[in-house]
């Protein structure tokens, strides 16, 4: 199911051309959506995403790949600037082919990372090409 087929108030419905959809989504719209790579390789779907509480920004999307039905699925906080949003197929792309998706810093669902740990987040921007958002207030 993709984000129009989610939108249960049709907020959908309005579009305009400043960019390629929405300007503003609803997050429980996207989440479960799926996420495939530009040579149309499936990396799997969102599952959850992470708001920087300070700025109110998205900071990363959780993608969960691999497993079968479900099960055994690794979980990868992916920066949210890594992923388009691709309107004509209503889904993410992340440019990352499957290869390195799966050598990628992950974790499983009972072991989630202190994503607040300046390390690590500089760690993940750095593998996804990525620059963690600088909060302007406080330079």
């Amino acid at each position: 199911m993709n984000y129009v087929d989610r939108d249960t108030y049709g907020m959908y419905r309005i579009t305009t051309q400043d960019g390629p959809g929405p300007t503003l989504m609803g997050a429980g719209t996207l989440t479960g959506n799926d996420v495939y790579n530009k040579a149309g390789d499936d990396l799997g779907d969102i599952k959850e995403f992470m708001l920087d509480m300070r700025t109110g920004r998205v900071s990363y999307a959780v993608l969960s790949f691999g497993g079968f039905l479900g099960m055994g699925d690794r979980l990868f906080a992916v920066p949210f600037d890594a992923l388009v949003l691709d309107t004509v197929n209503k889904r993410f792309t992340l440019d990352v082919n499957k290869e390195r998706l799966e050598t990628a810093p992950g974790f499983d669902q009972d072991n989630w990372p202190n994503m607040a740990d300046q390390t690590w987040a500089e760690g993940v921007h750095a593998y996804y090409g990525t620059k963690p958002y600088q909060d302007h207030a406080s330079m």
